[in-house]
């Protein structure tokens, strides 16, 4: 994913340097733009486009791991499997990282940090087993 974001963003960086640096073409020379125009857009769309990654590649983590759980469910039973999320809720509880905390908006730090988490929180896998939601 990091090649992809490097690539996209440095294309679009050359294109953007080409029309706000001015092309020198009608003077006879050959331009790809401001360079520091090409550093600044390249530096800020690598950083935006690796946070939207993260947060894709993230998300699809956790969609994998509601249906891990539902294999499980239709291979153990699934109260079983909602009693070991249980069990497990009871003997494990991760504490939120303090750098997280510096997202919090409103006091919404939870919603901000469960984009970045790659496994959902215990409760929302014991209720998607209660609902049959990957189950069908």
């Amino acid at each position: 994913m990091n090649t992809f974001v490097i690539f996209i963003s440095r294309v679009i960086a050359q294109i953007a340097a080409g029309f706000l640096g001015g092309n020198r073409e009608d003077e006879g020379e050959s331009s790809n733009g401001n360079p520091l125009i090409y550093f600044a857009v390249a530096t800020v769309l690598e950083l935006v486009f690796g946070i939207l990654a993260s947060i894709i590649t993230m998300w699809f983590s956790r969609y994998r791991e509601f249906h891990a759980d539902a294999g499980s469910a239709r291979l153990v039973g699934r109260e079983k499997m909602i009693a070991a999320l249980q069990r497990l809720k009871t003997s494990y509880e991760p504490q939120e990282a303090s750098s997280m905390m510096a997202f919090c908006i409103n006091g919404k730090a939870k919603s901000m940090s469960e984009l970045f988490m790659t496994h959902p929180p215990l409760d929302k896998r014991i209720e998607a087993l209660r609902s049959g939601e990957y189950l069908k």
